[in-house]
């Protein structure tokens, strides 16, 4: 069985262990082989309202380690899992609650994964349990929220710490060493592991995203272009972290690739964002709102404000960036003209992506059309299209930057 070290109500979490073959042997389950992953059953698995408050049920292919908590701002309870696989389970599938809004799961970095509950109203863990059967080794997660004040809620949140859990530390790492006058440009694919971005017809933004980021890093190589990616494979990345790797990287510039959904299907075509304290209209709002979306998933913190000083020091080194970042987006916008690929009606927006607030780096957010268009996503399925879309890229921030080292003396005086 799994040893618990913090339970029942009052606790601010559960953390609890239930370890892979050795500790089944140990235990005295028998001869039986665990795979690597603990997949998660979702004929046998639900999320519902009882007796006033909300009860979970998980079934596991095997036990692993686990651990509940709640946060704060927006309220949230987070399950992780250590080597969960959650294919195949849909949030809408297990949820049957009006006290919970929303179930989201994916992968929030490597061998971990996470389950979020958004909630309707503020509930405290009231007891958790992991039952392993000793002739199978499939498991059951079964735990209990109940109601609570909103103060009582806002005191309990939180994560707790655990050295088992932790990530490791921040290092700042050395940019790698470099080829003068070689652009070196950050690719960002958006969204990743936890959050899947948009999603239509069984396609998920953040794999195709991916998919489109790749080809045009070939693209940028083939040209003498330096390309780093902000991700290689379906792992969450916080909005922090991308930045924070072009920093570490001493990226000339980050280009942010998305392929987003507004309701209606109306909106079609690329459009091309760069960082506005003030939306340019209520789409580019939404959207920015949307790619925050993947940290309050992740359970990032997002409390905290930003320091006074340290913005207005960030916004005095925007004032030769951002023009920058400007003449990007505009080259871009032009590139894709000249290639005859279809753009929106209104192609140059703005509004505050936390991805583009790299004082210091041109920044810019390609919308690459949107999965909630029947033409755009037909068009981004086609390797054809994506080719030449990515082939237009290229061209236009190659042409940015000769015009930019040709202002450079400029800026310098």
């Amino acid at each position: 069985m799994i040893r618990v070290l913090a339970g029942v109500l009052g606790a601010a979490a559960v953390l609890a262990f239930a370890g892979g073959a050795e500790r089944a042997m140990a235990q005295g389950f028998g001869a039986q082989t665990f795979s690597a992953l603990a997949r998660v059953d979702p004929a046998h698995s639900w999320i519902r309202d009882r007796k006033g408050g909300l009860e979970l049920e998980l079934a596991l292919s095997q036990g692993v380690p686990y651990r509940i908590f709640t946060l704060d701002d927006p309220r949230r309870v987070v399950l992780d899992f250590r080597e969960a696989d959650w294919s195949g389970v849909q949030g809408d599938g297990l949820l049957r609650s009006d006290l919970a809004g929303e179930a989201t799961m994916g992968l929030v970095r490597p061998g971990w994964s996470r389950l979020v509950l958004s909630l309707n109203a503020p509930l405290a863990l009231q007891r958790a349990a992991l039952k392993i059967d000793p002739d199978s080794g499939s498991a059951v997660l079964t735990a209990r929220f109940i109601r609570v004040s909103a103060s009582d809620f806002a005191a309990r949140a939180g994560a707790p710490y655990d050295a088992a859990w932790a990530l490791p530390p921040a290092v700042q790492k050395a940019a790698p060493p470099r080829d003068d006058g070689v652009l070196r440009v950050l690719l960002d694919p958006g969204h990743g592991g936890i959050d899947p971005g948009a999603m239509r017809d069984g396609i998920r933004e953040s794999t195709l995203m991916l998919t489109f980021a790749r080809e045009l890093r070939e693209a940028l190589v083939r040209a003498g272009v330096e390309v780093w990616m902000t991700r290689e494979d379906d792992s969450f990345v916080s909005l922090e972290g991308r930045v924070e790797r072009a920093h570490e990287l001493g990226a000339d510039v980050l280009i942010s690739l998305h392929a987003d959904a507004l309701a209606g299907g109306g909106a079609r075509g690329t459009t091309v964002h760069t960082l506005s304290k003030t939306a340019t209209d209520e789409a580019s709002r939404k959207l920015a709102e949307r790619h925050e979306r993947g940290d309050i998933l992740a359970g990032v913190d997002l409390s905290h404000s930003d320091d006074v000083v340290a913005d207005v020091l960030m916004d005095l080194a925007r004032m030769e960036t951002q023009p920058r970042s400007e003449k990007l987006a505009d080259a871009v916008v032009n590139g894709l003209r000249s290639a005859g690929l279809p753009l929106n009606s209104r192609p140059r927006r703005a509004a505050g992506y936390s991805v583009l607030k790299a004082a210091d780096i041109p920044s810019i957010l390609i919308e690459v059309g949107f999965l909630s268009s029947d033409r755009d996503r037909a068009n981004l399925l086609d390797p054809v299209f994506r080719a030449h879309l990515s082939g237009a890229v290229r061209d236009a921030v190659l042409a940015w930057h000769l015009a930019d080292k040709a202002e450079a003396p400029l800026r310098r005086q």
